[in-house]
């Protein structure tokens, strides 16, 4: 299937695999190149430029396919190295980044004149004419159903896509409740030229996280994720467990006194203790609304394949079959 996402990053399926915090390693990223998307590492994992150096090298034995890094920008008292990181990203030969978080603007002319595409991700449309503005080659448009942080605007696929479709020149991926060859298509439809997915690739017998990670997951529904944050318009999506429970009470208690430190037990330090230890009430971690869609935890390229099979099925087959019929109806009806 060829879009301008697949023809802008050299890939042969527009399906992206979003930078995850503790699961965009070199085997995830492979995993997701080799199966034909565009795999991703999470460039703030790996902890410093050296390290994420030798990760990249390491993605690099496992495919010859184009794979990307993930730059997350957040303010801090001590920020990442993020001149190192965008260092070693352009020294590295990778020729795709996927930005988020704060204006990655600064960074932009670098990376444009070593060859690296930048794809930067998006939970409204003021926020994707910005990044096509400052000179992005492409957007992810996040929906509210999507796990991590959905901004604050609070509005779905179904209205944000066409809308960003309208206003867009660059091209752009549909992320939040993407799944299976359904999302596909109906992203598709909306204007989108791929999806990006984040939730649905943890559940893979590649994804370096504990088997309880994968579990949860599966049993859970689309009515297990909860918002946490959302006083300090931080607003995230997270799979409900005890620890966010915790931390909603906390929210529903304190009101609009709430501080990020009287709930940084739940939320500081998260993600190795479930991700790598399997403890799955530690406190918040982000899963999409998707998890409704999630029934089993194939390979990566039985998921990919899978996806792109239904997706040409739905298109040549039922979406034709629909159109036929129309014109065979109005066929008949002008004869009658």
């Amino acid at each position: 299937m060829k879009t301008r996402i697949t023809e802008l990053f050299g890939i042969e399926r527009p399906i992206i695999q979003g930078g995850m915090h503790m699961v965009g390693f070199a085997e995830m990223a492979a995993a997701v190149s080799n199966a034909g998307g565009l795999g991703i590492i999470t460039g703030l994992t790996q902890g410093t430029p050296e390290k994420l150096a030798k990760e990249i090298a390491r993605c690099r034995e496992m495919t010859d396919k184009p794979f990307g890094v993930n730059l997350t920008f957040l303010p801090a008292v001590t920020p990442p190295d993020y001149p190192g990181f965008v260092k070693v990203i352009i020294e590295s030969g990778v020729k795709a980044v996927e930005t988020a978080g704060n204006n990655p603007q600064k960074w932009l002319p670098a990376l444009a004149e070593a060859g690296v595409k930048v794809i930067h991700k998006c939970t409204s449309v003021r926020h994707a004419l910005k990044a096509e503005a400052i000179g992005c080659d492409a957007v992810s448009v996040d929906g509210f159903e999507c796990g991590g942080h959905p901004g604050e605007d609070d509005v779905p696929n179904f209205i944000l896509l066409p809308r960003a479709a309208d206003e867009l020149k660059i091209p752009f991926v549909a992320s939040g409740g993407m799944a299976d060859g359904r999302s596909l298509v109906a992203a598709l439809a909306m204007g989108a030229e791929g999806v990006n997915m984040g939730t649905r690739f943890v559940a893979t017998k590649e994804a370096p996280v504990h088997e309880n990670v994968k579990q949860a997951i599966l049993a859970a529904n689309e009515l297990d994720t909860r918002l946490v944050m959302r006083p300090l318009r931080n607003t995230e999506r997270v799979l409900i467990n005890a620890g966010v429970e915790r931390l909603l009470e906390k929210e529903r208690t304190l009101g609009a006194a709430l501080t990020f430190e009287q709930i940084a037990p739940e939320v500081a330090g998260i993600y190795p203790r479930v991700m790598v230890d399997g403890d799955m009430d530690a406190g918040a971690w982000s899963c999409g609304m998707v998890v409704g869609l999630i029934d089993d935890i194939p390979t990566v390229q039985e998921l990919m394949d899978r996806i792109m099979a239904e997706a040409e099925m739905i298109i040549r087959k039922r979406l034709d079959g629909f159109l036929a019929a129309g014109v065979l109806s109005q066929l008949t009806t002008v004869h009658a």
